[in-house]
C-alpha cells in the first residue's frame, strides 16, 4: 500500500476572484505560478500583510483570501 497522498485542488480568493491551485500551495509558490516578481509585490492575507520573508513558510488554506499588489515604477 503506498502512503503518497494526492493532493486535490482547493479554492481560494485572488484579488476578488475564485481560482482553483494545488493544495498545500505557500504563498512564494503561488507567486511563481502566476509568473509575478517577488521584488515587486505586496501580499495580504485574510486582510493582514504577510511579511516577504514569510512567504516560503506561509501555506495556503482553502477558502484563503489574497490580495496581491504589484508595483509599477515609472516617471
Amino acid at each position: 500500500m503506498s502512503s503518497d497522498v494526492t493532493l486535490q485542488p482547493m479554492t481560494i480568493t485572488l484579488n476578488g476572484e475564485a481560482r482553483q491551485v494545488p493544495a498545500e500551495l505557500t504563498i512564494h509558490q503561488l507567486l511563481g505560478e502566476l509568473q509575478l516578481p517577488t521584488d515587486r509585490v505586496a501580499v495580504e492575507l485574510d486582510r493582514r500583510i504577510v511579511n516577504k520573508r514569510d512567504w516560503a513558510a506561509t501555506r495556503l488554506a482553502p477558502g484563503a483570501q489574497l490580495e496581491i499588489v504589484q508595483f509599477v515604477g515609472g516617471g
